[in-house]
């Protein structure tokens, strides 16, 4: 599991190949390197919706697997988000940094509301 926070730059339409398959890519912009980084996340099937309550220029943090494939000798990497939440602390949401308290473990009903995809 892999972790980035950033403003979100652009959130791209839902793609559908005629296979039945659908994708939807973002890019955030990171900012807590010296240079900042733009990064491209997709997510598949079902959680393509996920996007429609977030806007450019939001601040988010985006949980991701990193998934690699090999196609005609050419090899590809994409990194796939499995959860996606505003870095605004509002409750439902952690804060973006940690306190500096040791982290505490997820109950299982935590958990449970997560979409893992195995």
């Amino acid at each position: 599991m892999y972790e980035a926070s950033g403003k979100i730059k652009i959130i791209f339409a839902t793609q559908t190949f005629p296979s039945g398959f659908t994708k939807r890519e973002f890019v955030i912009t990171t900012s807590n390197d010296n240079y900042p980084q733009d990064i491209k996340f997709e997510l598949v099937k079902d959680k393509c919706e996920w996007l429609d309550k977030y806007t450019d220029g939001q601040d988010v943090t985006v949980n991701f697997d990193i998934r690699g494939n090999e196609y005609k000798d050419k090899y590809y990497v994409n990194l796939n988000c499995w959860k996606i939440q505003s870095a605004q602390s509002n409750g439902n949401s952690p804060a973006p940094q940690s306190s500096g308290s040791a982290d505490i473990e997820p109950s299982p009903e935590d958990l449970a509301s997560d979409d893992i995809p195995f």
